[in-house]
């Protein structure tokens, strides 16, 4: 659904809808937003305790819109049969968030996305020790590469063993429409790949070069030790002369071993060769570092993006780097962004930020005792808010940041004695995931699955209602 940030506010007239329960903090956060984006409004309270319940034939029977009304904004759970509603009336219908507290940035003049589509950094991704695996292994791992982004899947050779079998796993890739490269100093083994179809060598520098001149193919000039960069200016020279494509590479040191240094010579080489294609292999950091591989992988791209570095080596072996594909192919594209329209890479994208979230569903002050006040159902609800899990229902409202200190009182209430095994496996799953959100700073929605970035997966939803507890009790 479109965001209200298209409207200035200016001559607008928005029509919320909400149920009973949810009216009072609709009230509060509607004026709030109104005042500051500057549109009128006015409140439509359905005969209904929860609002995501509505259907649209029973709304059709109780929605009265206001003439002066320029638009309708449902609440985040009824994107189910908004086509219909919309058809039913003559002001255009839009789905609000889910949660209260994102009404301000579904307003917000500010919150326009941008385009991610473009990009100019080529992402070349390993696979680590390839003569050592299967066939069908080789075959899976370089399509889901390519599946998270890859340009180009790299085999990276063993230096101990001749890999005989390059020139029959070549083809096969090529088959499946890959790109391929070879990662060896073995001239014999580059020799091999480039004959059966691999387009670039990893790597060059003065002990194979002169074998390179015969391979018909692009490839990477390095120097012959990290810190000799004037080696590898000799072998882009000796190779440009003869007319030998290349990229250079003047490596990317781990943090302790010349890292600063490193990243200089990149700067360096840069000044030296303006003009040149550059690659900077980031699995030195990313599989070297004891953290997580997006952040890492993010500002070696925004280097590169900088410098002109056209192209990254990546790979995915370690744990903690196991997205790194992925995480290249989202942070390319949000640099590219940002320096093309010369930005902060910020609002954006949420798609890296994965252990935490961008921002807290923080609830108005009092909201969950309010809500325990009005509630005449059996339902349970549950929120996360100050560090604390709440779960209310009603005349219940339990607070605590302990799980199974909740559950403990729950059963030694009313309520608690008709909880059954499947209420019982449902509420120390949603606190489990309560729990989660305040120790690491995620939101918690009820019934939601936590944002994880690119690595969420939705979940269906399994909230069970206090009519089917009572009646399964008396069963």
């Amino acid at each position: 659904m479109e965001n209200a940030s298209k409207n200035d506010g200016l001559g607008c007239h928005y029509h919320f809808i909400t149920g009973r329960l949810a009216e009072h903090s609709l009230r509060q956060v509607v004026e709030s937003v109104a005042a500051r984006v500057g549109f009128e409004y006015s409140i439509g309270v359905m005969p209904i305790t929860v609002a995501a319940l509505i259907t649209p034939k029973w709304l059709a029977r109780h929605l009265d819109v206001p003439a002066q009304a320029t638009a309708v904004i449902l609440p985040g759970y009824c994107v189910r049969g908004l086509a219909e509603i919309d058809a039913m009336l003559d002001v255009p219908v839009q789905c609000g968030p889910k949660d209260l507290s994102d009404l301000p940035n579904f307003f917000s003049l500010s919150n326009k996305k941008r385009s991610l589509n473009d990009f100019d950094i080529e992402i070349v991704a390993e696979i680590n020790h390839a003569p050592s695996r299967q066939i069908d292994e080789l075959l899976a791992l370089a399509s889901g590469y390519a599946a998270c982004g890859a340009d180009i899947i790299d085999l990276g050779c063993n230096p101990e063993q001749r890999w005989d079998g390059i020139k029959r796993v070549v083809p096969m890739l090529r088959d499946l429409g890959l790109r391929v490269s070879i990662d060896t100093l073995d001239p014999i083994e580059a020799a091999d790949a480039c004959a059966a179809g691999a387009e670039l060598v990893l790597s060059v520098n003065r002990s194979n070069r002169e074998m390179a001149v015969d391979w018909g193919t692009e490839v990477v000039v390095i120097p012959d030790t990290p810190d000799a960069i004037e080696t590898m200016d000799e072998t882009a020279e000796y190779l440009t002369q003869r007319n030998v494509p290349i990229r250079l590479d003047p490596i990317l040191e781990p943090i302790g071993f010349g890292f600063a240094a490193s990243l200089n010579r990149y700067i360096e080489t840069r000044r030296r060769h303006p003009d040149a294609a550059m690659m900077m292999g980031i699995g030195n950091l990313s599989e070297l570092t004891d953290v997580d591989s997006a952040g890492v992988n993010f500002l070696l791209l925004g280097i590169c993006q900088e410098l002109g570095i056209q192209s990254v080596l990546t790979t995915q072996v370690i744990n903690w780097a196991r997205s790194s594909v992925a995480e290249c192919d989202l942070a390319r594209r949000m640099v590219y962004a940002a320096c093309k329209e010369r930005i902060p890479p910020k609002n954006l994208s949420d798609a890296l930020v994965m252990l935490r979230d961008p921002r807290l569903n923080e609830l108005p002050a009092g909201h969950t005792e309010q809500l325990a006040d009005r509630i005449k159902d059996n339902n349970f609800r549950l929120f996360a808010q100050a560090d604390e899990i709440r779960l209310v229902s009603r005349d219940l409202h339990l607070v605590g940041d302990d799980p199974f200190e909740i559950f403990e009182a729950l059963l030694a209430t009313e309520q608690g004695e008709h909880v059954d095994a499947s209420h019982a496996f449902y509420l120390g799953f949603e606190m489990c995931k309560a729990l989660t959100a305040i120790t690491l700073g995620k939101r918690y929605e009820q019934d939601e699955s936590l944002r994880w970035g690119h690595l969420t997966r939705d979940e269906k939803h399994h909230r069970l209602s206090g009519k089917r507890r009572q009646k399964k009790s008396a069963d």
